[in-house]
């Protein structure tokens, strides 16, 4: 079965796929990969979209900031986190990263 959707999020779902267990990627750095640098929300976009998580890894994909974004599949962000962490993918309390920025 070959995944269904537009042009461009089939360009990002085959990109996501590339992306080791493991590893994250910005929204941003998935732009770049396909060779779009300014469309990093419509790349956010063509993951909200996807109806193949988590064959097709948007978990993977976070915004650049350090946030964890959003998840499509099913459990939302509290599965994207648990993916996450079964990946071995350190996640930082996002309270420290944010107090971290103000105090500078």
């Amino acid at each position: 079965m070959s995944p269904e959707g537009t042009k461009f999020q089939l360009k990002v779902w085959k990109y996501l796929k590339t992306i080791p267990k493991g590893k994250v990627k910005t929204y941003k750095q998935v732009a770049i990969g396909i060779k779009s640098p300014k469309s990093a929300r419509a790349v956010a976009n063509a993951c909200a979209k996807n109806p193949y998580a988590p064959k097709i890894p948007c978990h993977r994909v976070i915004r650049s900031d350090g946030g964890l974004g959003g998840y499509s599949g099913r459990g939302g962000i509290g599965q994207k986190l648990k993916l996450l962490r079964s990946e071995k993918v350190v996640i930082q309390p996002y309270f420290k990263a944010f107090l971290s920025k103000k105090s500078k």
